[in-house]
């Protein structure tokens, strides 16, 4: 699939810049440069022999070569002329596509909001994220704190007369992305991370393989990727980065963290034991961790969110298949107000509360997605839609922060999805679209095991998304 590529490899040099593009490679990155191309991307030239011969058995001398007309796939078509390499991106389904590569897989991440403006639609774009590493051995792993810039708008797609015309017009528009990567050791690998900012300074939370929770001061990470000489004294130092607080009270590994809107620096984390701890901020930049346990799940506790609006109403899913919501006002054993049982078929791996809406959309291994209404949930019945299109588990899952109606969702699939639950089936509509959904409107490839998404807070429509081959940073025309 034809994109941008940067390859942050961390330890080296992070800031990635290109050279001018060669004549006679216009769809290639610089050679010279740490970009990446797939072997079956490009095209070895025949030799002068080998190509003769073909011309012979092919066609007659002078006859111009027939071009195969190319094929719009419907959602679950696809699937054969993807393992071939016939399934290509449609560049033009897109405002902005860039990917950033990693030297270690980094699954967990998170967007840092900036001061850059709320609501901007500008281009070249500028991005800051914060993501964990999976490395195989404990003491190799890292936080890197990353700032892309310079990220172009995608260009209209131009005939070759339009091309010739404007081929001397282009060099100044033809800036490549720069990247900028602060490196933090973490021991263990990352199981999740998420961003917020409380009293006014950055922090990070990280949840370790080994079990422990850390508390992280961003400060000086972001400002050395934004300032070179920042930079230098960061590296130098890089050492002395350590955790300003630590949680070892979970008994087993966890993936599910998430830090309270409404409450700023509550953050509640919960393990493969079933077991959910809620932090709660103190004087003198310290946390309170409760050491009773509010349990409930029979099997491990897969995602936690709190309510946008209520500071201490929070809700929970589990691989027992059930969605739970909580209120902390009550003792932690009596702290479990609502339950759906059998939320899904499988285990519940994901959820996302509506930021303006009383609604939670959940994904299953069974690779279905549900809406659920929060005034209806004591009933049992809450599920208000379901929507079945990936062919694996739902791994990632998360609302708009804007359009309270649309959501984006990640499978094991390697599709990252679309969807709006206000748009209805048309009277009209073709006979060979009965399959497709009508709320899903449009899906994402290209990436290998996507772990998870996030919207950006302040660039409405464009998302980033985590997998092994690196992080995706785009905007579709559908969003």
């Amino acid at each position: 699939m034809p994109k941008r590529r940067a390859d942050a490899t961390a330890g080296e040099d992070d800031e990635m810049r290109a050279s001018e593009e060669k004549d006679n490679l216009p769809e290639l990155p610089p050679a010279d440069e740490e970009w990446s191309a797939d072997e079956d991307d490009v095209e070895e030239e025949p030799d002068e022999e080998e190509s003769g011969e073909d011309d012979e058995e092919g066609m007659e001398e002078g006859e111009p070569a027939v071009q195969e007309p190319s094929r719009v796939y419907l959602p679950g078509e696809a699937e054969e002329a993807e393992k071939t390499g016939d399934l290509v991106c449609d560049e033009s389904a897109y405002q902005l596509y860039h990917t950033c590569g990693t030297l270690l897989p980094c699954l967990s991440f998170d967007v840092i909001p900036d001061n850059l403006g709320d609501e901007r639609t500008t281009y070249p774009a500028t991005v800051y994220c914060i993501a964990g590493s999976q490395a195989e051995k404990a003491n190799k792993n890292s936080l890197l704190i990353m700032k892309m810039s310079k990220l172009s708008q995608m260009k209209p797609q131009k005939d070759s007369d339009d091309e010739d015309e404007d081929s001397g017009d282009d060099s100044d528009e033809d800036e490549l992305p720069e990247l900028e990567c602060a490196q933090i050791r973490h021991i263990g690998a990352v199981n999740r991370l998420k961003f917020a900012k409380v009293n006014n300074v950055p922090l990070a939370a990280s949840f370790s393989e080994t079990g422990s929770v850390h508390l992280w001061d961003l400060t000086n990470a972001i400002r050395a990727v934004d300032d070179s000489r920042i930079m230098s004294n960061f590296r130098q130092n890089a050492s002395d980065y350590t955790p300003f607080y630590t949680f070892s009270g979970h008994k087993a590994e966890g993936f599910a963290l998430h830090w309270s809107r409404a409450a700023p620096g509550q953050l509640a984390t919960g393990d493969c034991n079933g077991d959910i701890h809620v932090w709660k901020p103190i004087s003198g930049g310290r946390w309170n961790v409760d050491q009773r346990s509010y349990r409930s799940h029979t099997s491990s506790v897969e995602d936690i969110q709190w309510s946008p609006n209520e500071a201490n109403v929070f809700a929970s899913c589990s691989s027992d298949k059930s969605i739970k919501i909580w209120d902390i006002r009550q003792n932690p054993s009596s702290a479990c107000m609502m339950t759906t049982g059998d939320a899904h078929t499988e285990d519940v791996n994901v959820i996302h509360w509506n930021p303006t809406e009383p609604f939670i959309v959940s994904g299953s291994d069974a690779g279905d997605i549900k809406v659920w209404d929060l005034r209806r949930f004591a009933t049992g019945n809450a599920a208000v839609a379901v929507f079945r299109h990936h062919r694996g588990p739902i791994c990632s899952i998360e609302w708009h922060p804007t359009d309270s109606t649309v959501f984006a969702a990640a499978g094991e699939d390697n599709q990252l999805t679309q969807w709006d639950i206000a748009v209805e089936k048309g009277e009209d509509e073709p006979q060979e679209l009965d399959s497709v959904p009508p709320q899903l409107l449009f899906i994402h490839q290209g990436q290998t095991e996507i772990k998870e998404l996030h919207w950006h807070p302040q660039m409405p429509g464009v998302i980033l998304s985590s997998a092994l081959n690196g992080i995706d940073v785009f905007k579709t025309i559908s969003v």
